[in-house]
């Protein structure tokens, strides 16, 4: 596994149908570096429970809202002109960037955040990607293709 949740989150985002599962999920009011984060606490076997998931969601959501949020929408409004206007192109990429640069560091304070928690835990499996998804995405097998992706990388990871 790999040890640090950016290096995760790159690897996990690459294989194949885990875009297009976080972009759904996102879609219905996810936050993609939460449920990344999900995954990586999954396979590190920390244990799940409420205080540690709540503050997980304490990090992300104003970071989400005040930061990435803003910049996704900038760049999401200058799609069409940008098509016309090189300048503009130039000037949405950098957009994209910075929005690259801000899940970084929110994937850099979660991580922060659960340094401190124990791993190697054994017993039930905890299912952090339902705790940290929202609920409208509980059930919806997004979810189910990341949990999938994610023991396939786990797997992989542990063979090496």
């Amino acid at each position: 596994m790999h040890t640090d949740l950016w290096n995760h989150a790159l690897a996990l985002y690459a294989r194949p149908g885990v875009e297009e599962a976080c972009l759904s999920v996102q879609a219905l009011g996810g936050d993609v570096c939460l449920l990344l984060c999900a995954t990586w606490l999954q396979g590190r076997g920390v244990a799940l429970d409420a205080e540690r998931a709540q503050a997980l969601h304490a990090i992300a959501q104003p970071w989400q809202t005040q930061v990435v949020t803003p910049l996704r929408e900038l760049r999401r409004q200058w799609r069409t002109a940008a098509q016309q206007d090189p300048h503009l192109a130039a000037l949405r990429e950098q957009v994209k960037g910075l929005e690259l640069q801000a899940e970084k560091e929110l994937l850099r304070r979660l991580e922060a955040c659960a340094q401190q928690w124990p791993t190697g835990a054994r017993g039930p499996a905890d299912d952090w990607l339902a705790w940290l998804a929202p609920d409208q995405a509980c059930g919806h097998d997004a979810l189910e293709r990341m949990r999938v992706a994610a023991a396939a990388l786990q797997e992989a990871e542990d063979g090496d």
